[in-house]
This record gives C-alpha cells, structure tokens and sequence, in this order.
C-alpha cells in the first residue's frame, strides 16, 4: 500500500546548527526529490506553532491533498499553500466594484492576509505600497480602476485556515449550515453557538468566519458585519458582497441595526424598563486580560432593559442595544446591579453558583433578534433566532418553583 504521506525538500538550510535534523539528513544521505514519511512525523509537524523565515524548508503533502505545508529546521511550520509562494514578487492589483470606496488599510489587511497589522501599516508608512504609482495615506478611499502596487512580504497564514480546511473536508462543519436561519444573494445570519468564537485570534485557531469560508468555498466574499462574544449565541449578520458590507456598517454608525438580546440577570427587577446611558473604555491591566469598565472619557454607549420574566431573585430581560461597544450588555447590566448568569468576568459569583444548580453551564446571553432596512431594496427585516435548549430549561427550571410573576 502506497505510504499516504510524503515530504519533499523546497530549500536547503544555510546555517549549520540545522543541519542535525534527522530528515534534513536523510535527504543529503539519499538525494531523494521526495521521501515518504510516518503518519507521526506528519501529525508533529502539523500541529507545530506557525510561522518561519529561515532553515532547510520541507514541504509535506498528504495523500488525497487534504493538507499541505512547510516545515523548517527551527521545528516551525510555514503554512503557505503553496510554500514558494510564501514571498511572492510584487503584484500589482486592479480594484474592481466590489472593493471600490473600501480603505486602502482595510483592503490590504485583507490582501496580505498572514501579514501582521503593525507591519502593513509600517509599508504604508515607508511608501511601498503605491496607488496608481503614488504614495497613499491608510484612510484612502479606493476607487474602482485604482492600481494598488503590493510589495513582496512574507505571510504566515494563521493555522485556523488549515485546521478549518482539514475540518471542511471531513465534514466535521457541516453542522453549522444548519444553523444559517436566513440566507440571500447579498447577507446571511446564522445562529451561532456560545462557545465558538466568530473568528480565530489570539488563543483561537479556527473561528466561525474561517469555517464558514471552508464550507462555502465559491462564495468569492463573506465578511463579519459585526461581532458577538464568544460565549454569547444568537444571531450574527455576514455581508455575502463588499456593497452589502458597507451597506450594514452604515447602519450600525447611524443607529438602523436593532438588535434585541435575552438575559437573565440577578434580582430581584423593581419597576418597568430601564435606560442606561454610561460611557464604556477597554482596559489591559497588567494580567493581559481584556476588560471594559465604565469610564466618562469612554466612547458613548446605550442601552435599554425591558424585564419579560420576573422570578425570586432572578429576572428574563430584553437588552436593546442603542451603540454596538464590546461586552455592552455585559458590563452595562453589572453597572446597574444586575450582573447577568454565568458571566465569569463582570458578574456575581454567588449568583452564578446558584444558577448553576439551575442548570446554568454557560453565559446567559442570547442575541435573539434583528431588525433592519436590506441593502438591496430597502425591505424591513426581522430575523430571529429561538433561545437555545440549554437556556430554556434553566428557565422552566426556575418557572417551576413558586414566586414567578409577570413584568410591570
């Protein structure tokens, strides 16, 4: 039976602490253009850390393709598909329709993906990326005929596009077309589940954008049109077009995306609706870990608390968020008092404990509807997404017991 993995050297190592690498040194013993190799040196080496620059540099391929990559002597991968293509000469790309009013920073963030952020910014900065042969500052307007000159760079593709690719192929993605509650030729909202993260970063390597882009592979464009907290489930909008894109962020800055999320939050609720109107600020303390606190030198952030369910010591709310800040509703509820269940970070420990012995194994967060004007026509939407098992049953858990009575 043919070995279902091979390696093939791309590169010779120039430097002699790598030459000790059994394989490099199989391939000088043998001079072989291509050797098979175990299944466990292919899986060691896919699961090594990405990104690399220097060394003997070795393709591996699997047989059917299902993965392909390089790996170098510095025992990192390269995840370039293909490896000589890692630093390809300069291009010079023509901006269509589709990319046209779209910034010239965010047009390359997308171009050279792999690219750090810091470093796309430092070619802005030293002029080597050129528009129609002149220097061009990052909040440049493209214009559709625009020729953007991309200078040769070095990518090192995140490993969450392979690690998706392979879970593509598989079909161990399939379950999340299920999820799509809404679908046409310009957008698409899909319910996501609390635990997945909407794209791979830090921490993170394959997110719900990168495995949606795997599993909808002739879909030329499928872009984020906001973002929900890992641990929050509901609806989220994708833009299937660049126009439809920049359609939504419009309505996000202008206040034309509402969206609605259910809650529960500690109690006991008094009285009727409440408007929260407290600047939010992203801290980093020392720990590392990303916080948002209220802050009057903050950004500007709203939202309004409808009680829908009222219990014991626990309440069902609507959240109607007014701006789009992160970890809004998270933090705004902890602000007035009513942290809401299963929040690790802004809310009550006492309170999580007790709604654990509810059921409670997540963060009880769910963005349950939007509502919105369609970029093509202008037709109203109202796309909702049902509240999921696992949180209904913690709420027929606390229905069963006696004190629940309905909203003022």
């Amino acid at each position: 039976m043919q070995n279902p993995f091979s390696a093939r050297l791309v590169t010779k190592a120039t430097g002699d602490p790598l030459k000790s690498a059994n394989l490099y040194k199989r391939f000088l013993q043998i001079g072989a253009g291509e050797i098979p190799v175990s299944a466990k040196t292919f899986s060691s080496c896919a699961l090594a850390a990405a990104s690399s620059t220097t060394g003997a540099r070795i393709q591996y391929n699997s047989r059917p393709p299902y993965l392909q990559f390089c790996y170098d002597f510095n025992m990192k991968a390269v995840l370039d598909t293909p490896p000589e293509g890692a630093r390809p000469g300069v291009q010079h790309v023509t901006v269509d329709a589709g990319h046209a009013g779209q910034r010239l920073d965010n047009f390359l963030l997308t171009a050279l993906k792999g690219v750090p952020r810091t470093h796309v910014y430092r070619l802005l900065r030293k002029g080597e990326v050129r528009v129609n042969k002149g220097r061009s500052k990052p909040d440049y307007r493209l214009k559709e005929g625009d020729v953007v000159r991309l200078p040769p760079v070095r990518r090192a593709e995140s490993s969450g596009k392979n690690l998706a690719a392979v879970a593509a192929a598989s079909g161990r993605l399939d379950w999340l077309l299920e999820r799509v509650v809404y679908e046409d030729e310009q957008l698409l909202v899909i319910d996501k589940p609390s635990g997945l993260a909407v794209h791979g970063g830090s921490g993170v390597s394959v997110g719900l954008i990168e495995a949606l882009r795997e599993l909808r592979p002739h879909t030329p464009f499928l872009e984020l049109a906001h973002r929900l907290d890992r641990d929050t489930s509901g609806c989220l909008l994708i833009a299937k077009s660049r126009p439809a894109l920049m359609h939504l962020h419009d309505l996000l800055r202008e206040g034309g995306l509402d969206k609605r999320y259910l809650a529960l939050v500690t109690g006991p609720w008094r009285g009727g609706s409440r408007h929260v109107d407290a600047a939010l600020e992203a801290t980093r303390p020392q720990s590392g870990e990303r916080r948002v606190e209220v802050d009057e030198e903050g950004k500007e952030s709203a939202s309004d608390f409808t009680p829908r369910e009222k219990f014991t010591d626990t309440a069902l709310v609507e959240v109607h968020l007014l701006t789009g800040r992160m970890h809004q509703a998270r933090v705004h509820a902890a602000h007035i008092g009513h942290p809401i269940a299963g929040d690790d970070k802004y809310g009550d420990r006492d309170f999580n404990q007790r709604m654990k012995r509810q059921g409670l194994a997540r963060l009880f967060l769910h963005a349950a509807r939007l509502e919105f004007r369609h970029p093509l026509g202008g037709r109203k939407m109202r796309i909702e997404a049902a509240l999921p098992i696992e949180l209904e049953r913690v709420l027929e858990n606390l229905r069963a017991k006696p004190g629940v009575t309905s909203p003022a």
